[in-house]
């Protein structure tokens, strides 16, 4: 059998994807998990990818294997399930497609293609050599678990979330310009978690200029947390050189630099800023830039998701969250689905996503 669904699957498969939930959803890599099963259908081994550098999913569970006499994992006549089509290129690590053979597999399984240009191909090299391979075993499942990563890779620019914090009538300061704090600390810690949860962080020169913001996620106590996103700051205005961004631990990019090395002609074009930062394996990336950059991105259809904090608070004037998208009436308004309502502290998160012209 060659790329058929088979529900005799489904249950590893199942556990496959527990196993990838595990590994990071930052660095590049999709997070993947892998079962091995014996020719009664027992787990033998089971493995993820613990992140950038480490061995993907299927090393990781073929390292719980005994070896052959040279050393080898043996992995003879056993099936391996794996939440993603295993790679097929030399990155960090080598090919999995490779090793899966080398230890002898007699079967692969998995849900959804690698849509990597470089990196798919896996399941063919893997049939080329004598192995059966099965695709397509809950992909539905598995398409809504990566889909933000799938979505980065197959258009070649980073998943955008735009975040922002905003009293009830939608103002994101006073009319003196002050922000600080509209929202809670319940809120103020969540925003620090999605940090986290990004690669880069999206910021303006106009707001790094004004705030001087440090764009670290850090913990409850202050701390900073394992995984710091890379600030990009967009625009043609330099960093000062005693910003707090000059000493953020994940190091900076600037968009002018950009322009400087040739990479991109213009500081300001979001379009080839995205597909540069996409290019350097930039899966995640979140937007704090305030209004201007926001209002941007959100008009020019690169806001994939929202975050929105809101405060039972009333300003009222004109210092609004987001400014002109460009919309002339109603019927052109952009329609969004809420995917979660949560309260926090006095404050309520929403996230949404942008409606499809079907829906």
């Amino acid at each position: 059998m060659s790329d058929t669904v088979s529900s005799d699957y489904d249950a590893p498969m199942r556990r496959a994807l527990e196993l990838a939930a595990q590994g990071p959803v930052t660095g590049g890599n999709p997070q993947v998990g892998c079962v091995l099963l014996n020719a009664a259908g027992v787990v033998v081994a089971e493995g993820w990818h613990h992140g950038a550098g480490t061995p993907h999913a299927e090393v990781d569970a073929l390292s719980q294997l005994p070896t052959t006499a040279d050393g080898r994992p043996d992995a003879a006549g056993l099936t391996a399930v794996v939440t993603l089509e295993p790679c097929n290129h030399t990155g960090r690590t080598g090919p999995c497609s490779v090793a899966l053979l080398n230890a002898g597999v007699a079967r692969v399984v998995y849900a959804i293609s690698d849509p990597g240009a470089t990196s798919g191909g896996g399941a063919e090299h893997l049939r080329a050599g004598g192995v059966e391979v099965i695709g397509g075993v809950l992909a539905d499942k598995a398409e809504t678990f990566l889909h933000r990563w799938l979505t980065a890779v197959r258009r070649g620019r980073p998943w955008v979330t735009v975040k922002w914090a905003s009293t009830l009538d939608g103002r994101a300061a006073a009319s003196d310009g002050t922000s600080q704090w509209i929202t809670g600390t319940a809120s103020r810690q969540r925003v620090h978690e999605e940090r986290a949860a990004s690669d880069a962080i999206l910021v303006g020169t106009g707001t790094v200029l004004a705030d001087d913001p440090s764009l670290t996620a850090r913990g409850d106590g202050g701390e900073l947390m394992p995984h710091q996103p890379i600030p990009v700051v967009i625009g043609e205005r330099e960093v000062p050189a005693d910003a707090v961004l000059r000493r953020h631990p994940a190091g900076l990019i600037e968009t002018r630099g950009m322009v400087e090395s040739g990479l991109i002609g213009d500081s300001r074009d979001l379009a080839a800023i995205l597909a540069e930062l996409g290019s350097r394996g930039l899966r995640r990336v979140y937007v704090e830039g305030g209004p201007t950059l926001a209002s941007a991105l959100v008009a020019a259809g690169f806001a994939d998701e929202f975050s929105i904090y809101l405060a039972p608070v009333l300003l009222g004037g004109d210092k609004l969250a987001l400014g002109d998208l460009g919309i002339p009436t109603i019927g052109q308004a952009l329609r969004l689905r809420l995917t979660a309502v949560e309260r926090l502290g006095d404050d309520l998160h929403i996230r949404a996503t942008p409606l499809k012209e079907s829906e």
